[in-house]
Formats: structure tokens, C-alpha cells, sequence
């Protein structure tokens, strides 16, 4: 096909998926496409979607046209498909009573059949994949599960996990459409050439954000197409995974961008870890000054009767002093205003569709050691009872329970301590009607994973993202390693990049490259920067390396989605019990 233009941005869509949001960039060779496969073969599907065989397909004379069986259904009559076609463009197709009105909208064309029925196309692009969901086939579309136990499987490399996520999900619920604000782009900076933003990884450093080449509008666009093509009908949602409030000005309207971007998905989580004041806790000769300058004075004696009643939240008694209260205040005032600013934005902009939110407060700057600023039991009645008492209509939270990333859990209380930790935090937040989250469960042995299943009954929402992508650079180092050759060489200039930046961290990776050896997913260096240059962008915002990606054999794709499957199996089963 080559590359096309849309507005700055020069790429080949086919192999740049989850980027633009659709999946119909040329509408007009589209249509001409399902025009040219012609009157007999539109009869054929009619015919043998009416008897409920295997949908033709139809290549030929540079025609390619592939509909996907797991979309066949009817609507008021009128049979429903999404198809594929040979330059990878999809469409939503309709055969039936041309007189039936659609909720898809406008055509891209019409084709009159000899019977009297009329074929229609559709672009399948965001909004019209959205009225597919909300009007024709529902149980396709991500969806709000409120207390569902579920896994969060984040998907760096989009396209190619997907086919592995569909069938493993048998078995479980799960975020299936997951990545962050670190890992995504906006839409609209994309197409405007304009460089990523600078964002902080927890236990990393400073990076560029949008490292997976996609974006929020282009994520859920690739994600929900994917649901609606596979032969399962998995019970799915899709995060916007941490929104993060940043300190300064424009944090809170950096938030509501995304959260704009991000306005068809069903999960929201919502980040605060950065603008929390974690030496409040400990400064308790400032706690009369924390309620003062923090509230004004009739929240100030809401907050002091509404927290000073003695109260039991599972094992845990309730009564903290004024002291205390006003110690809490300190850490999150800030947090829970942003909360309740945010809460209030994602209502109007959903509507009355209705979604999950999710307050996080899992990770800690890196001037804040891991394993000082756990959540306790306190803390987190804090927390509920003062979203509560704001009227935020949360479902998840996710404390922090002294996990991070690239690491085990190695805080001194040890597995006994973080299960007990772990159950105590749970029962309190169940009685509340509220589930936990953990966060970067991708470095966290299989032991420590089943502490999690063990201690919540696998009644949790436990997110992944990592794993998946260094499974894919494992695949690839086996099945293609020309072009992880290309990978590695591309990470260690970035690496180098970065040192000459100033990191010690980055320069300390460059030392222990051995020049005899062969590059391995499994060097320290490739280990911490592999995401890193997937969707990074040169000086006029074009993408240096992501073709690459997806331009894979379909002997790695195979491999990768066997051994992509059978991990997600592995998590579900520790976690979940499933």
C-alpha cells in the first residue's frame, strides 16, 4: 500500500495499527472493493450466514474481501458483518431490507442485490464502531463490570496479542483494551507533529510518553474491531490506564485531555500518586495546620464529624484523633480534590453510559522509598469514607502495596506480611463495595502472585503490561533475529542517548555490554529500555521504528500468541483461581 498522509503524519496504516481512529483510511477504494466482489458473492454470504455455515471469502483480480464470522448477527432483520479486506482496511457490512433504517449512519455505498435486498458498507471507524456496540451486537463492546474479578492486560504490542487475549479470556473477565497515558498519545498531537511529552516511570526515570506508537482514540478503535472479529465473546472493558495529575499548573486540564481522548472507554483510572504530600503522615505537629489551610472552615468540621466516630471496617477499628485526621488531610487533600474534579468531568463526558473509575494512589515519586509510603489500613478507611463523603461514585482503588517495577516484593515484612497486608485492605474495601487494583504485576513471581489470589479470594483487578512485550522480544529473538538485531541496536542508541542526557542509570546498563556475546532480550540494558524506542518519533514527529514491529512472519505470530496465551492462563489461575 506505502505510506499516506494524514495531516503531519506520514505512515503506512497497515502497518501502524491503533494509531488513527479508524479502520477505514480510504473510503472510496473500500467501497470500490465491496462493489467489485460483486452481486453473486454478496448472494453467497446472504445464503450461507441464512444456514449457518462458514462465511465465503473472496480473493481474486486484486479483490481480497474476508468477513469475520465471530460478527455475524442480526438487527431488526437485517444481517450484520465486519469484514476484512485484502489491503487490510475493515468495513461493517449489512445485507437485508434496504428500507431498514441503520444506526450506523450514512453508507459508503449501496449495492442491489437480484432479490430485492441491498448490501451497505460502513467505515468502521471510532464513532461508527461505537453505535455497532451500544445498538447491534452489545455483548462485543467493552462494557463497566463493576466488581468483576478481572485481569488488566496491558497491550503494548496491540494487534499481535490480541488473537492470544480473545481465547485465553475463556476462562476469565479482563481489561483486554489497557495502556497508560505513558505508554499512549493523543490523537491530535500525533497528527500535529508535536513531541511527546516528558513523563516520569515509576522506579525508572524520565521518558518520552507514547513509547507504543499508539494512541488513546487508535487503541480503543484497533482493541474493540479485534473484540468484535473474534469467534469468542469475551467479557472485557477498556482502561484508560493511569491518568496521571501532575504537580503544577496545567496538571488537572493534562488529565481532562486524556480523559477526552480516552471518552469511549469504560475504566478510568485516575492517578494522584504525584501531587500526594507523603511527609504529612509523619509531620504531626503540622496536623491543626493541615485542616486549617487545607479546608476551609465548614469542611473542616465535616471532615472531623464525619471521620470521628468510632467505626469497625473488617478487623480494623476506626478512630483516628484529630491528629491523625488531620495528618491524612495533609497527604491527600490535594488528591481527593483533583478526584472529585475529574469524577465530575468523566460524568459529563460519558453521559449516561456508565463506566468504572479507579482512584490510584499505587505508586511514589523517586525522591519516596517504595516500602515507606504503604497504604495501611487507616489510610485507606480515610480514603473510602472521604469519597464517600464527596460523593464519588468509585469501584476500584489501588493502594500502594510495596510493589514495583522490574523487582519482587522485597519491603522487610516479607510474603507473610504483605498477605496479611493484602487480606486486612481487602476486606475493608469489599465491605465498602469497592475492589483492589495491583499494579505492575508483571515482575512478581508466581508466589507472590498467589499471596494476592490467596489473601483476596481472587476477588481483585490485577493489571499487567511488561510481561507481554518482553515475551514478544523473546519470540522475536528466536523466530526473526535480523530484526530484534535491529531492536537491540535501536535500544542501545537510545540507551546511549540517554547517558550522554546525564543518567547513571543508563550509563551503568552501557558498561555491562560484553561485545563477544550476542545481543539477548535478556541483557540488562535491553531488559530496562526495550519499550523505549517501539513508538519513538524523530524531530518532524515521524515514527523511527515502528514498522518493524509489525511487519513480523506469521511463524512469530503463531509461536507468540501460544506462549502469550498460556502466560495469561498462568496469571488468571494464581490470581484469579480461574
Amino acid at each position: 500500500m506505502g505510506k499516506m498522509r494524514f495531516r503531519a503524519l506520514s505512515i503506512d496504516p497497515r502497518t501502524n495499527p491503533a494509531i488513527l481512529d479508524t479502520v477505514t483510511w480510504d473510503r472510496e477504494s473500500a467501497w470500490k472493493t465491496i462493489r467489485e466482489a460483486g452481486r453473486a458473492f454478496w448472494t453467497d454470504v446472504k445464503q450461507t450466514a441464512h444456514e449457518g455455515k462458514s462465511l465465503p471469502s473472496s480473493v481474486g483480480n486484486g479483490i481480497g474481501i474476508s468477513p469475520a464470522q465471530g460478527s455475524l448477527c442480526i438487527w431488526h432483520g437485517v444481517r450484520y458483518l465486519a469484514a476484512v479486506l485484502g489491503d487490510w482496511q475493515h468495513v461493517f457490512v449489512s445485507i437485508g431490507n434496504g428500507e431498514t433504517k441503520s444506526p450506523l449512519g450514512k453508507p459508503l455505498g449501496v449495492l442491489q442485490l437480484n432479490d430485492g435486498d441491498s448490501v451497505c458498507a460502513y467505515p468502521a471507524d471510532s464513532e461508527v464502531i461505537h453505535r455497532f456496540c451500544s445498538h447491534i451486537m452489545p455483548e462485543k463492546g467493552p462494557r463497566a463490570l463493576g466488581n468483576t474479578p478481572r485481569l488488566g492486560i496491558g497491550v503494548r504490542m496491540t494487534t499481535s496479542v490480541w488473537p492470544a487475549i480473545w481465547p485465553a479470556m475463556k476462562g476469565f473477565a479482563a481489561n483486554a483494551i489497557q495502556n497508560s497515558v505513558r505508554e499512549l498519545s493523543l490523537l491530535e498531537d500525533v497528527l500535529a507533529g508535536r513531541p511527546a511529552h516528558t513523563n516520569h516511570l515509576f522506579s525508572f526515570g524520565a521518558i518520552e510518553e507514547g513509547h507504543t506508537g499508539s494512541t488513546f482514540e487508535g487503541l480503543w478503535t484497533a482493541g474493540v474491531m479485534e473484540a468484535i472479529k473474534s469467534e469468542t465473546t469475551p467479557v472485557y472493558g477498556a482502561d484508560a490506564d493511569h491518568i496521571q495529575v501532575k504537580r503544577g499548573p496545567g496538571g488537572l486540564d493534562r488529565a481532562k485531555r486524556v480523559i477526552d481522548a480516552a471518552r469511549r472507554y469504560s475504566f478510568y483510572t485516575l492517578d494522584v500518586s504525584d501531587i500526594l504530600d507523603y511527609s504529612a503522615l509523619s509531620r504531626r505537629n503540622l496536623s491543626t495546620e493541615y485542616l486549617e489551610t487545607r479546608l476551609d472552615s465548614e469542611d473542616r468540621k465535616a471532615v472531623l464529624d464525619y471521620h470521628g466516630t468510632k467505626q469497625r471496617f473488617g478487623t480494623t477499628e476506626y478512630n483516628p484523633t484529630e491528629t491523625e485526621i488531620g495528618c491524612l488531610v495533609g497527604k491527600h487533600s490535594h488528591a481527593l480534590q483533583a478526584i472529585e474534579e475529574l469524577f465530575a468531568y468523566v460524568t459529563r463526558v460519558k453521559g449516561t453510559e456508565l463506566f468504572d473509575l479507579e482512584l490510584s494512589i499505587d505508586e511514589n515519586p523517586p525522591e519516596v522509598q517504595t516500602c515507606d509510603s504503604i497504604t495501611r489500613e487507616t489510610e485507606l478507611i480515610f480514603l473510602i469514607l472521604e469519597v464517600r463523603r464527596r460523593q464519588i461514585r468509585l469501584t476500584h482503588i489501588a493502594p500502594n502495596f510495596g510493589v514495583e517495577k522490574g523487582v519482587d516484593y522485597r519491603c522487610p515484612d516479607g510474603l507473610e506480611g504483605l498477605e496479611r497486608r493484602v487480606r486486612s485492605l481487602h476486606q475493608i474495601a469489599e465491605e465498602q463495595g469497592l475492589m483492589l487494583d495491583c499494579h505492575s504485576g508483571d515482575d512478581l513471581s508466581r508466589e507472590t502472585r498467589r499471596v494476592f489470589g490467596r489473601a483476596t479470594n481472587g476477588s481483585i483487578h490485577f493489571k499487567i503490561s511488561p510481561v507481554l512485550q518482553m515475551l514478544f522480544a523473546e519470540v522475536m529473538h528466536e523466530t526473526e533475529s535480523g530484526k530484534f538485531r535491529e531492536w537491540w541496536d535501536a535500544v542501545k542508541t537510545y540507551v546511549e542517548d540517554k547517558a550522554l542526557a546525564g543518567s547513571d542509570f543508563a550509563a551503568n546498563c552501557l558498561k555491562e555490554i560484553d561485545s563477544a556475546v550476542e545481543p539477548s532480550p535478556n541483557d540488562r540494558l535491553f531488559h530496562y529500555y526495550h519499550f523505549a524506542p517501539v513508538g519513538l518519533r524523530d524531530g518532524s514527529g515521524q515514527f523511527k521504528h515502528r514498522e518493524l514491529f509489525y511487519t513480523l512472519s506469521e511463524d512469530f505470530h503463531v509461536e507468540y500468541r501460544r506462549r502469550a496465551e498460556i502466560l495469561l492462563g498462568e496469571v488468571a489461575e494464581d490470581v484469579l483461581g480461574q
